[in-house]
């Protein structure tokens, strides 16, 4: 795996070995960021179920400012940490060693970018896009991306948030949420 786009393209990413994680691979990495972007002009993410970090670089390399990037377990946590040290631009990222939950609890800030691929997908990304917009955390403008299997069929409308795009790649399944 490896940085598709941008001020870091092509750098290697590492990845946890065995099902710990789901790392999106290259290929619907880059398809999420052309449907989205591809490009941005600043602004921050936040990556709740990170994993690898994979996305958060992803869009870091591809012009947001800063990242915000949530995962709970530890092998993973390393991973993100050796991944973030690739970039040489460290103060970009900010890793939150927790549970999503709790981390929505102390975050603060807008973001104009979250990414949501949650290992129990429908009923977290609808907790989840609940939680961020009571505490204030979405922006005016933000994108909301939502990765999941194929068999996951997620609300047209959740609050104020609407289906902009959704496409399957293989096995995944890409929906884009905005206001």
């Amino acid at each position: 795996m490896r940085v598709v786009a941008g001020k870091f393209g092509g750098r290697p990413l590492k990845t946890l070995d065995g099902k710990i994680t789901r790392p999106t691979t290259d290929k619907v990495k880059g398809a999420i960021f052309s449907m989205i972007g591809p490009f941005f002009d600043g602004g921050r993410v936040l990556d709740l179920f990170s994993g690898s970090g994979s996305l958060a670089i992803e869009a870091v390399s591809r012009g947001m400012d800063e990242a915000v990037m949530v995962e709970r377990n530890r092998q993973a946590q390393a991973i993100i940490t050796e991944n973030i040290k690739m970039t040489k631009s460290e103060k970009q990222f900010h890793l939150m060693k927790m549970d999503a939950n709790k981390a929505l609890g102390v975050v603060s800030g807008e973001f104009d970018l979250v990414l949501l691929d949650p290992p129990y997908a429908k009923e977290e990304i609808i907790k989840n896009i609940t939680t961020m917009e009571e505490k204030g955390l979405l922006s005016e403008n933000v994108i909301i991306v939502c990765e999941t299997d194929k068999s996951v069929d997620l609300p047209e409308e959740i609050l104020s948030f609407s289906i902009w795009k959704q496409k399957t790649y293989g096995i995944s399944k890409v929906t884009v949420y905005i206001r």
